[in-house]
Parts: C-alpha cells; structure tokens; sequence
C-alpha cells in the first residue's frame, strides 16, 4: 500500500459519527477520506464477509482512484479476501456484474457527482442490491472495534465487463424497438461512462455523437454533476450538429439526465415521463421515490390512478422501498431509475434505452410536459459543517410554526406541505450542506418560500458557528 502520513483513526472521524451516509462513504481525499481509513474500511468488509470471499471492484475515473482502491484492496486481502479489479466502470456495469458473475460483493469507488478532491466508497450485494443501512452499521462496529481477521487473498484483473454489459442488456431490449432515427449526443462528463455508454448505444445501432467521452478525474469538460447549468456546453454541442437529443451521465452514471435543442429537460419531468411508461408497461400502481421529488411526477400520473411513495433520499433507499412496495420502478428526481425488471440498482443505461424504445419523435417530450399544470422547482445548498447538521436542523423543527392545514413529513428532514406548494429542508448525506428545495404552482410563491427558509437556515447555521 502507498505510504502516507495520515491522522489516527480516532481523529479521522470525531464523536463515533457514522461512516456511511446516503450513498456509502464519502469525502474529500486526505482529509475526511483517508488511507488509513480505506485501508481499515477494506478490512472490516473482509473481516465480515466469510473467508476466500469473492469480491469485485471498479472505480470511476477521479484522479484519486488508484489511491484509494490500493487502500481497500490491500485491506481486503490482509483478510483473506479475493479480489476481482474491473478497472473504470459505471456503477450500473459494476452492481451487475457482482450479480452476473457470482460475486459476493461488489465495491464501487466513486464519489458520484461531487467535485473532483471527493471519492467514495460503495457496496452492493451479491444480487447487486446496494448495502443495508443494518449491513452498513456491522461494518461500522468492525471498524471502530479494530478486529480484523488475518488472511492472504489474492488479486486479478478482469476488463472484459463492457462486453458483458451490452450481452446482458441486449437481452433485454430488443435493438429492433429503439428508434434509430434519432441522433444522439452522448455526454458522460469525463466519467465513469466514458467510451461506455457510447459503446453500448453504438452496439444498439444508434447514431452516437460523444463528447466529453475520455475518462479524466479533473472533469475538464463539466462539472461531475449534470443539471441545466453545467450542461450549456453540451446543449450548444447538440446544437451545432443538428442532434436530437443529449443522454447525460454524473460522475459515476448512476444518474442520467436529457437535453434537447430548446436546452435541459428538467428532472421531474424525465422522471415523470420514464415513470409513465413503466406504470403502462407493467401494470403496477406504484412508484417509489423520495421526498425531494417534485409533484410533476403526481400530476403525470393522475390519471392512471397511481400512488406515489415517497421515503428517505438515496438510492439504495428507493431500492428497498421499490422492493417493499412491489413498485413498477424506483426514481430520484435527480435522475436515478431502479428497474424492478433488471434488479434493485440504479440503471442509467438502461433507462435511457427504455425512453428511446417509446420516442417516436423528439418534440415528443416536451408536448407532454406542455399537457400538464406547469410548476415552479428550485433548489439550493446552504453551507454547514457535519459536526452542526444535526443541531441546526432541530433548532429548525422546534422553532418553526404551520398551519394546521400544512401535511408535515419528517421521515427525511422537513418537509412541509400546503395546498398550493412544499418545501424541503434537509441536511445532506453526501455533503457539508442543508439543502432546500421549494415548488408551487407560481414561481413568485417558490422564491417567497426559497427565501425565507434560506435566511432561517442561515441564521441557525451562523448562530451555531
């Protein structure tokens, strides 16, 4: 393992805080993301599972990576554990191939969309359903315990999963039902899906235009995270070549996101509109999201008398609620969709094959959005520190007064609804930040409400400073 002087463990993490928040382990390398603590993370994984287990693992393509899979990779072999390393890969390819080729568990090293100096550390299970929290907290106790099993794994090195994937996927949809008129722009930001997803929608006979497709941990060509205002290149690129449509994948496409030639469509919207296909496709009621989505998705699902479930944010949350609530799919707002179909993980891909097997011509989305009420969506970050988190957010709960008509819902953070919009106050799982997220039927009410609780949470945050 490389050397590095790095704090002791009892200072990497302060006050028996978890490890794990809303989508693994994340932070910022060599400072909250340590090797040490990678390091001791690999050996408690290998301690828990039994020995000469079979573990996968991939990574995105920050500049960290190698680092950082050294760290767990040499943990996970002081136990006895064998590791498989796949090389750079999307979360999608590596959750199914944990599945598909046996593995007892497969790692993912990405710190999704975040910038650049963040990684992070993933776990999926043999049928590539993501870890527990109960599966996260006996990791947890190995590690803050130090008892670590002594072994001798071995390593080798696989890169022929791309192929795997598109065998796999192939299978699934059919490339004679996707509407090869369309041209496409394939953006995955310099992430994981570089030279990936391109080569997957190639394989369907698309036409495929790439940019931004070389796998660089600086993300030279956009930020990590695809949402309208880092997308504006992209948009331009369609532009300039006459394309259809833009499929945009995060750092380590679990997530994907859509533009056209008028510029990003939305992610309620996409997300409503996917639904909507998988409600018709399978018959099922339900679909299962969390409490940052916006009620686009309600709206577009009234009139097929379908009950939207919405509980904690974070994929491997909507996962199991999908699978709790017998869901046609699981869907974030920002653009993750779990297919019941293919298994209980995020599928990038895969939705974006799902969506161009029923678009039969490029306006097609927007007229739909068109057919609805419109609604106004915002979010925004509030700086906070960890450590004040969980302070600020109940000094908020005990200070704020509502309506006896507003429905409150604190199953994940604050959120507050009253008859013509909500709000969302909650702090991240995934960032030193309280996010706020407002929507109303007029964007004048989303600013009134995006303002004062803005100012509120700033208050508490710099009182507690």
């Amino acid at each position: 393992m490389a050397h590095a002087v790095m704090p002791a463990k009892t200072q990497d993490l302060k006050n028996g805080d978890r490890l794990f928040g809303t989508s693994g382990i994340r932070g910022v390398v060599g400072k909250d993301l340590t090797v040490t603590l990678c390091y001791d993370i690999g050996r408690s994984l290998g301690t828990k599972l039994a020995a000469q287990s079979r573990i996968c693992l991939a990574t995105d393509s920050r500049q960290s990576r190698e680092l950082i899979k050294e760290a767990v990779t040499s943990g996970l072999l002081s136990t006895g554990a064998d590791v498989t390393d796949m090389g750079i890969l999307p979360t999608t390819a590596l959750a199914l191939a944990t599945r598909e080729m046996g593995f007892t568990t497969g790692i993912m090293l990405t710190a999704s969309h975040n910038p650049p100096e963040y990684n992070g550390i993933k776990l999926f299970n043999g049928n590539a359903t993501g870890y527990s929290q109960a599966q996260e907290l006996e990791i947890e106790k190995l590690y803050f315990a130090s008892e670590f099993r002594q072994g001798k794994g071995t390593l080798e090195r696989v890169y022929n999963v791309k192929e795997k994937y598109a065998s796999l996927i192939r299978d699934k949809v059919s490339p004679s039902k996707i509407n090869r008129n369309l041209r496409l722009v394939v953006d995955p930001g310099n992430g994981a899906a570089s030279g990936f997803a391109s080569y997957i929608f190639s394989q369907m006979g698309l036409a495929v235009l790439p940019v931004n497709d070389e796998p660089d941990g600086s993300f030279p060509g956009r930020s990590p995270e695809p949402r309208e205002e880092t997308l504006r290149g992209t948009v331009e690129f369609l532009r300039q070549h006459d394309a259809d449509l833009a499929i945009c994948f995060d750092g380590d496409a679990d997530r994907v996101v859509f533009c056209d030639k008028e510029g990003f469509l939305g992610f309620n919207e996409m997300v409503a509109f996917i639904s909507r296909l998988m409600v018709k496709r399978t018959g099922k009621k339900r679909i299962a999201t969390t409490v940052e989505t916006g009620k686009f998705l309600d709206l577009a699902l009234e009139d097929l008398d379908v009950e939207v479930i919405r509980g904690k944010v974070g994929d491997v949350n909507v996962a199991y609620l999908t699978q709790e609530v017998d869901a046609a799919l699981g869907v974030e707002g920002v653009g993750v969709y779990i297919f019941p179909e293919l298994g209980y993980y995020p599928d990038s891909i895969f939705a974006t094959l799902t969506l161009l097997s029923h678009l039969n011509y490029p306006g097609q989305l927007r007229e739909f959005f068109q057919s609805l009420p419109s609604l106004s969506f915002k979010k925004a970050k509030v700086f906070c520190t960890n450590e004040l988190k969980e302070t600020v957010m109940a000094q908020l709960k005990e200070s704020m007064h509502f309506p006896k008509s507003a429905e409150i819902n604190i199953i994940d953070g604050l959120r507050i609804e009253f008859s013509d919009s909500w709000v969302l106050i909650r702090p991240s799982g995934t960032e030193p930040v309280i996010r706020v997220i407002a929507e109303a039927t007029s964007e004048a009410r989303t600013d009134e409400l995006m303002g004062k609780i803005i100012k509120l949470v700033q208050n508490f945050v710099g009182a507690d400073r």
